[in-house]
């Protein structure tokens, strides 16, 4: 092979490496202690930026629908985050207590983190950027949006806040 070939070989050999693994990164649960996002290796995983005081909060209860109705195949990982209209107050034990009476949620909820700017948590980064997840840049607009990854932990897509948890553009892919 000469070097004009090696030359054309090489964007695409960057940017498979640029790629990272979700599973190498770090984030607590709601209740501090480390999660390891390698556990849920062989299962599609769903995360979702959710708040306890706003207009999609009752989302709450269709994610954990959606849950129990893919118990075997789907995980899913609310990820607090009190940036948009400052409408997730709470501390950890009053966001647990809250998603637990108000909508039974068992589904894992991670530590209050920022999903964008400057502080944007390792997760997010890897979420909203192609360098890092190898298929297409976004943004989070606002509480609620979903972002779907395989049982590879490969991007699938991501849904804004008014796609409802039940949608077919998200259970297409878990049947």
């Amino acid at each position: 092979m000469n070097s004009i070939d090696k030359a054309k070989l090489a964007p695409n050999r960057t940017s498979e490496t640029n790629k990272q693994s979700i599973y190498d990164i770090d984030i607590n649960g709601l209740n501090g202690l480390p999660v390891s996002l390698s556990n849920f290796k062989g299962k599609k995983i769903l995360f979702v930026n959710v708040a306890s005081e706003c207009g999609f909060t009752k989302q709450y209860k269709d994610l954990q629908t959606l849950s129990d109705s893919y118990p075997d195949t789907l995980a899913i990982i609310g990820v607090p985050c009190n940036q948009f209209g400052k409408q997730e107050p709470g501390n950890a034990s009053q966001i647990q207590k809250f998603c637990e009476l108000n909508f039974g949620v068992k589904f894992l909820l991670t530590e209050k983190v920022d999903v964008k700017g400057s502080k944007q948590h390792p997760l997010y980064q890897w979420l909203t950027s192609k360098n890092l997840n190898g298929k297409k840049n976004s943004s989070v607009k606002w509480n609620f949006q979903k972002y779907l990854l395989d049982e590879s932990g490969n991007l699938i897509d991501y849904y804004f806040s008014i796609t409802k948890p039940m949608s077919s553009k998200i259970t297409k892919h878990l049947k």
